[in-house]
């Protein structure tokens, strides 16, 4: 495509993108990513720039950011693209989209629907699965094979844990299995302690050995105590 497109709409192209600030290093980085782009006439490109400010609220001085982490959305259509994927994320919940502008370039069809749909397999109903993609977008992007798949049975089968802490911290699947989720949960089994996911995930690797040590240093509350979890749970 590149070698029978025009050189004057190739400029033409280069031109405008420089233009929007987009220095040398930048621009050669979006098109290699995207080479499609350089296919792209301006008069396609400027509806793009449009939709992404007025429609999805993109910030101004946020356009740039979203363009060079996800230079694909150049070369997608408006009509038949952008703007109906858009108009799903939002009628699944999702209302600050210009936050994850990145998802507009994906397939409703292809993309977003079979993990929904996974989540709806494994037990979930399709109002906490859509609640998961509501409060963790990102989930969207994750292979069901290699990411959801692992982490899920890894949750039920080895962690044994209730699927309510999922639909509450979905942000589950964004940690790694083999550095961060097994480790700390083999850690955890070890001493007799049960964390709720954030604090077993989320906290910094001396900040959850500070509060292992605690746990390790600490007579287990009486059932009397303010302090006792009929959970188990230690925050």
């Amino acid at each position: 495509m590149l070698i029978t497109a025009s050189l004057s709409d190739i400029k033409s192209t280069v031109e405008y993108m420089t233009s929007m600030d987009f220095t040398a290093i930048e621009f050669r980085r979006i098109v290699g990513m995207c080479p499609e782009i350089l296919t792209t006439k301006v008069s396609d490109v400027i509806p793009v720039f449009t939709f992404l400010l007025r429609e999805a609220l993109v910030k101004g001085s946020d356009i740039k950011h979203a363009i060079y982490r996800r230079p694909r959305l150049l070369v997608c259509s408006v009509d038949k693209q952008l703007r109906p994927t858009l108009y799903f994320l939002q009628s699944i919940g999702i209302e600050e989209v210009s936050k994850h502008t990145y998802l507009l370039s994906c397939s409703v069809e292809e993309k977003f629907m079979p993990r929904i749909d996974y989540f709806e397999n494994i037990g979930f109903s399709r109002r906490d699965s859509t609640i998961m993609f509501r409060r963790f977008p990102p989930l969207f992007c994750y292979s069901i094979k290699n990411n959801l798949e692992p982490k899920y049975n890894y949750f039920v089968v080895e962690m044994g844990r209730d699927l309510k802490e999922l639909i509450e911290f979905p942000q589950y699947f964004s940690f790694s299995l083999e550095n961060r989720i097994k480790p700390r949960h083999k850690r955890c089994v070890e001493m007799g302690v049960c964390f709720p996911l954030p604090t077993l995930l989320k906290t910094s690797e001396m900040r959850f050995r500070n509060r292992l040590d605690v746990c390790l240093n600490s007579s287990t509350p009486l059932k009397t105590s303010p302090l006792w979890s009929a959970g188990g749970y230690i925050d």
